[in-house]
């Protein structure tokens, strides 16, 4: 059986760590040799959304770099609910100054002792001020005490050679900068969003449009509550930072939106601006505008930002030219950072050159920043946790797998491989008025709490299971299923006006082990909201890497309903009818 990841959780503010396999051939600066570095605290006054922002900086400087003697600079912030100060933020500024980058590390806009509202990183107001940083790097602007950067390696006046690097709310910063600020020549953003619309109410469905998807209400409200905390959580008196009393620490627009998704109604034109505004400050609305080279790394055990977000923007990003590379590393926002000692990244422990993911990282500054002649590795790389050798954990592929297997979803509960084998039949599931499917506690392992296995309550849900698989089935990728499902009570109700009335369902994969033991796969789900239940729809699962051991099976379900998310709005039993001629399919990314 492949082995578990644990269940323990990166901090939502962002642990750095991945993994490990053969070394690539860098060239060290030579100010990182000896490690040496000092630390200045900086304030930089910004207008940024309408409003003047102190941000509250560190500025790493190597020793034995100066005017003569330049280097390239590396910026980053931290993720949602850090500030420079944190573990995981001031590791960046550390690990990159003790390898001869000039780093300058800061609170985010309504984090820390950073003025201004929390913008979720909208290029137009977090980008902006992230570019007046850049100025500074430029020696085009000096911070509020008269401090001057005349240290850092230029392309042009004005132009300096910068990097940014972090993970999740401090990785989707780097696009958001890039796309306002063409200066920026490197970018290494890691677990982040490509959509908030999608990260926050997922809708797998292909295809599915303008039709929202189901609320992920507990990873919202955390960050929710985190963000509008700050004031508590970091005393500070800035007008800057307060909105008003219904909205205290974001931009009005965040707030309507996480209300908006609460309340449980998609009412059109309520809902068609809440997805607008997501999409605004995410990065599919101005992925167009990022040239700068973008090395992408994304968990697999991430339920907030899951691979395809990573996957979008990677293709994005490839189909118009950008240079682009992406990682699948084992650890995400869900778990899975494990010792560094086996091979993963943790930047906090400054194991770049031991780790598959720092050494990767290394070698893109080396190229980009440096303007070394390096090999900045291959496309795409995938950690695999049933390799114990920590030498050997990733493997790599030219482009991201598509699916290879089709399996058939008969009418007597079985997968099966050949359509010829599918019997006739129907099935039926409904749901309850209460959650009875769970995959996962979102926050549990970030608060210190235990979380049950997954489950699915009998009469709530179908499942198709296939045969023993008579060898070894390694999984990399993203699963895809066509299903048709019946539904009389959905389809009276699914054109009321308020997309609430729609069909939900969840769709997963389980592996099924000889003795029963059934393991989802990094607790991922696919939230459908069906768009017209009287049509068949595609649904795509989150990537996962997995391997089936011989002997085990596929288990597919669907479920009615699952507590982590807002599902059906009223009983809405559902049929599903199995035909050789007319049945469900299931398409998987299998590798041989």
């Amino acid at each position: 059986m492949s082995r578990r990841v644990p269940r323990s959780r990166a901090p939502l503010a962002l642990v750095l760590g991945a993994t490990l396999t053969a070394p690539l051939t860098l060239t060290a600066p030579t100010a990182a040799a000896a490690g040496q570095y000092t630390v200045s605290a900086l304030k930089f006054t910004v207008q940024a959304g309408g409003r003047t922002c102190t941000v509250d900086a560190d500025l790493y400087r190597p020793a034995g770099v100066d005017r003569a003697q330049p280097a390239p600079a590396v910026l980053a912030t931290n993720g949602f609910g850090g500030s420079k100060s944190d573990g995981s933020t001031d590791a960046i500024g550390k690990a990159f100054a003790q390898r001869g980058y000039v780093s300058l590390v800061y609170s985010g806009l309504g984090f820390g002792r950073s003025g201004c509202l929390i913008s979720l990183d909208d290029p137009t107001i977090d980008g902006v001020a992230a570019s007046r940083l850049i100025d500074f790097l430029g020696g085009g602007r000096a911070a509020d005490d008269g401090t001057k950067a005349d240290f850092v390696s230029l392309d042009a006046p004005g132009d300096p050679r910068v990097g940014m690097a972090g993970g999740s709310y401090g990785g989707a910063i780097q696009l958001a900068t890039a796309a306002v600020d063409q200066r920026v020549d490197a970018l290494v953003p890691m677990i982040t969003w490509h959509d908030l619309a999608y990260s926050l109410d997922p809708n797998n469905v292909v295809g599915s449009g303008s039709v929202p998807g189901a609320f992920k209400w507990q990873w919202a409200n955390g960050f929710y509550l985190m963000g509008e905390g700050q004031p508590l959580l970091e005393p500070n008196l800035d007008p800057s930072r307060i909105n008003s009393i219904a909205c205290l620490h974001f931009v009005t627009k965040a707030c309507d939106t996480i209300r908006t998704l609460n309340s449980g109604r998609y009412p059109a034109k309520r809902t068609a601006e809440l997805l607008d505004y997501a999409h605004s400050v995410s990065p599919v609305s101005y992925l167009n505008r990022v040239k700068a080279p973008t090395l992408l790394v994304q968990g697999q055990a991430d339920s907030l930002f899951n691979l395809n977000e990573a996957t979008a923007t990677y293709k994005t990003l490839k189909a118009q030219g950008t240079p682009t590379k992406m990682i699948w590393q084992s650890w995400g926002h869900s778990g899975g950072l494990t010792d560094p000692a086996a091979g993963e990244l943790n930047l906090g422990q400054g194991n770049l050159e031991t780790s598959y993911v720092g050494r990767r990282i290394l070698a893109w500054f080396d190229r980009y920043l440096w303007k070394r002649n390096v090999d900045t590795g291959p496309a795409f790389a995938y950690y695999r946790d049933w390799i114990t050798d920590p030498g050997g954990t990733y493997a790599t592929a030219d482009r991201v797998p598509g699916p290879t297997r089709t399996l058939y979803l008969s009418g007597d509960g079985k997968l099966v491989d050949n359509r010829g084998k599918v019997a006739r039949g129907s099935r039926t599931y409904t749901n309850w008025l209460v959650p009875t499917s769970h995959s996962e506690s979102s926050l549990a392992g970030a608060i210190g709490l235990p979380d049950p296995a997954p489950y699915d309550t009998k009469g709530t849900h179908l499942g198709w299971t296939s045969e023993p698989l008579p060898r070894t089935t390694d999984v990399v990728g993203a699963p895809r299923a066509t299903l048709k499902v019946v539904s009389p009570t959905a389809e009276r109700t699914q054109h009321s006006g308020d997309a609430a009335d729609k069909l939900v369902l969840f769709a997963k994969l389980y592996d099924v082990a000889p003795d029963g033991t059934q393991t989802l796969v990094h607790r991922l789900v696919a939230p459908v909201r069906v768009p017209d239940v009287r049509k068949s729809f595609t649904l795509t699962l989150p990537g996962i890497v997995h391997r089936y051991e011989k002997g085990h099976r596929l288990r597919f379900v669907i479920a009615a309903s699952d507590d982590a998310y807002f599902g059906n709005r009223g009983i809405k039993p559902v049929t599903v009818v199995s035909a050789p001629e007319d049945t469900g399919v299931l398409r998987l990314p299998v590798i041989d």
